[in-house]
């Protein structure tokens, strides 16, 4: 397992490679061949996105920001490792290495099932450190000897991971969205990066924007002129598909819809909206707003907004989220160090 220090130096390690990451080093070539093979095998997965999850892995296992996030913990250095079975989804490139690295820092194995829409990346780059691999095993079987789980996936997938695990000490995703709200205030600048939180990865994550709260009178055209940069996406025909496929719906079902030849917004009371499409809602009166969503935060997992919320992130910023920022609100570090 290795002592906790050197599980960090481990962890530093990586996150130099990952910050340092050029494909015209012969050393990253390998890592390039896995990228291709991963958008080969999930068409959501391009080569810009992939790079974007290792960007952001770089920035965040820097030494000082892993020493920040195990300063609130105590992990102890001798104790017996858990088995720690890890059902991984698959809607971003490595979507899962939080946890997996959340089980390595603690001192437990990992035994992983990676989804089928993203099984490249992860086994990849652990079977290229030996203290990790050491740490970690994968199959595509019948999860079997394990302490505890944690598993995520659809709002179906959730109620039959609760019954199955249902004698393990767990953690249980399901979905969840960020949502945006708007004060009108707000700058070119922050648009722009509302449009990152909207359409990086697609859409597609967790923390990607689904739902925007505007004041009463709100101009959409700000909303479509801060996603323009985002503009080529239909050229992609996985997005492209999904963009026809939408809008024939909404125009079948006579809903009322706004777009711009790639994307569309609809005014809805829902939180989760399909791909190439946010929900909108108006709203009167901050206070009452936040009253609201505090009723619906199961369904919400992050706020883009520069009014005062508890879980606020600035504009742009959803899909780089720190090492503390856990999903669906759940410490998983304190979740391992109690097994």
């Amino acid at each position: 397992m290795g002592t906790l220090s050197q599980r960090i130096r481990a962890l530093v390690a990586l996150g130099h490679y990952f910050k340092y990451f050029d494909e015209n080093k012969p050393e990253y070539l390998p890592f390039v061949r896995a990228i291709e093979k991963a958008n080969i095998e999930n068409g959501w997965f391009r080569k810009k996105e992939c790079l974007h999850a290792i960007a952001c892995w770089g920035i965040a296992l820097e030494k000082e920001k892993i020493q920040k996030w195990l300063a609130a913990y105590e992990i102890e250095e001798n104790r017996t490792p858990k088995i720690i079975a890890l059902v991984l989804a698959g809607n971003l490139p490595m979507v899962g290495f939080h946890d997996l690295i959340a089980i390595w820092v603690t001192g437990n194995i990992a035994l992983v099932k990676c989804s089928s829409k993203d099984k490249v990346l992860i086994p990849f780059i652990v079977n290229n450190n030996s203290l990790l691999k050491s740490m970690t095993s994968f199959t595509s079987e019948k999860l079997e000897d394990f302490d505890a789980v944690i598993a995520t996936g659809s709002n179906n997938a959730a109620r039959y991971f609760n019954y199955y695990f249902s004698k393990y000490p767990s953690i249980i995703r399901k979905n969840r969205n960020g949502i945006a709200i708007l004060n009108g205030k707000e700058t070119k600048l922050e648009l722009e990066g509302l449009g990152r939180d909207m359409l990086q990865y697609f859409g597609l994550g967790c923390r990607s924007v689904s739902k925007l709260y505007l004041p009463q009178g709100y101009d959409l055209n700000k909303i479509f002129g801060g996603i323009y940069p985002f503009s080529n996406l239909i050229n992609v025909n996985k997005y492209a598909n999904n963009y026809d496929y939408n809008k024939a719906i909404f125009l079948m079902s006579e809903f009322e819809f706004k777009e711009n030849g790639f994307f569309m917004l609809k005014k809805d009371s829902a939180i989760s909206s399909p791909i190439a499409c946010a929900f909108y809602e108006f709203y009167t009166e901050y206070r009452l707003l936040k009253n609201q969503l505090d009723k619906q935060k199961d369904y919400i997992q992050c706020v883009v907004t520069n009014e005062s919320h508890k879980s606020a992130v600035t504009f742009g910023s959803t899909q780089k989220p720190n090492l503390w920022d856990y999903a669906d609100g759940v410490d998983t570090i304190r979740f391992l160090v109690s097994l």
